[in-house]
């Protein structure tokens, strides 16, 4: 179907990205899976095009264009070459709103630069070993002594840990028996720091390009000037950026979804069963246009979603249901595909299995399907 969300100018931008993705990613992507990571360089290189840094403004190197679009389009021609660009995507899309919304003028100085051409990489570190997505409970303290916050906890599941220069931690550094969501900080940890140590790299079911970590924090000293925003408001941030977190979770998952239909119509035109093209089987033409429907559907109501999101108005539980559907479609078309390609689809020779186990996750981190699910309730007022 017809899609008019993008402008000329991100056109020209998915010309640029698609060309970088087919001859700098696709040839070297096995290799970066057996790794567990993505090539720092990549991301300079990235960043030298001008694809990392379209949010940041014009004086630090960037495009001083914070339009989400650029986000989606780099999400959509990495999915379309059946590849991901590893943690760009956690970068760009969840990380850098933080440091644009909250960074003063002497961290914009310090970070911004770099963040624009590639040379400084970030994480964020919620999740902790039993909290999941119960940010409240977080266990982490930050406890203020002068000029600087001594940090202690240990965080879990954290996407581009490894390489990270720069790790956005939530911690809590003051109680209230009253309000559990008040009193969390966000502290950029720099890596390096006495105390911060990067520890197991945690071993994936999918998702093999991108590095997953646990960090640990052992009185880890981190300047006041170290602090993004204002101390003990940082649930109020989280939640700010939900949204566009959710999003770019969803576009994912649709592009990802077309992707492998795309793979899978060109595998039964090919393939032959008893004599025959597995494509001219009725049942085959039933699930692709099943799923073709479903993905038309989905991608329709993410666009909508997407053009909220860029003027502001998209709501949390509107981000919830795109996620839910999304996802929830995602899961059922590498499925089907997966089943259409037969024992084949079994091997991961054919990019069909990987798609099948990176799409797993998609359902759990940004908040699981059934927290969409609450979230999506209480706007219903039930």
């Amino acid at each position: 179907m017809r899609r008019d969300i993008y402008t000329p100018d991100h056109e020209a931008f998915r010309r640029l990205a698609r060309d970088f993705i087919d001859k700098e990613v696709v040839p070297n992507y096995p290799a970066w899976e057996k790794a567990g990571q993505m090539p720092r360089e990549i991301f300079e290189r990235l960043g030298a095009l001008g694809l990392l840094g379209t949010a940041i403004p014009e004086e630090f190197g960037g495009a001083g264009l914070p339009d989400y679009r650029y986000n989606a389009v780099l999400q959509e021609e990495a999915q379309r070459a059946l590849v991901t660009l590893g943690t760009v995507r956690t970068q760009i899309d969840v990380i850098l709103p933080y440091f644009l919304e909250y960074a003063n003028a002497e961290q914009r100085q310090r970070w911004f630069p770099g963040l624009a051409t590639g040379q400084l990489l970030t994480a964020v570190a919620m999740t902790e070993p039993g909290t999941g997505s119960d940010l409240a409970g977080m266990r982490s303290t930050a406890v203020r002594d002068g000029d600087e916050y001594i940090l202690n906890g240990a965080k879990t599941f954290i996407t581009g840990g490894l390489l990270a220069d720069l790790v956005v931690v939530v911690a809590r550094s003051s109680t209230d028996p009253d309000n559990r969501r008040a009193g969390l900080t966000l502290l950029v940890v720099e890596d390096g720091m006495p105390g911060f140590d990067k520890g197991r790299v945690l071993e994936k079911m999918g998702c093999k390009v991108q590095d997953t970590v646990e960090l640990s924090f052992d009185n880890v000293r981190v300047p006041v000037a170290n602090r993004l925003g204002e101390e003990g408001a940082a649930f109020g941030y989280l939640g700010h950026n939900l949204p566009q977190e959710r999003m770019t979770v969803a576009v994912g998952s649709v592009a990802q979804a077309r992707a492998a239909l795309t793979a899978t119509i060109e595998y039964v035109k090919e393939r032959k069963a008893f004599g025959t093209p597995v494509a001219s089987f009725q049942n085959t033409k039933f699930e692709l246009a099943a799923m073709s429907t479903e993905i038309e559907a989905a991608q329709a109501m993410a666009d909508n979603a997407v053009l909220e999101l860029v003027d502001g108005r998209l709501s949390g539980p509107d981000a919830a249901r795109v996620k839910l559907f999304a996802t929830e479609v995602q899961a059922r078309t590498v499925d089907r595909c997966l089943q259409l390609f037969g024992g084949y689809g079994y091997m991961m020779e054919y990019p069909i299995a990987r798609l099948y186990t990176d799409a797993r996750v998609a359902r759990i981190y940004a908040g699981t399907s059934e927290v969409m699910k609450v979230i999506i309730a209480k706007s219903l007022g039930v």
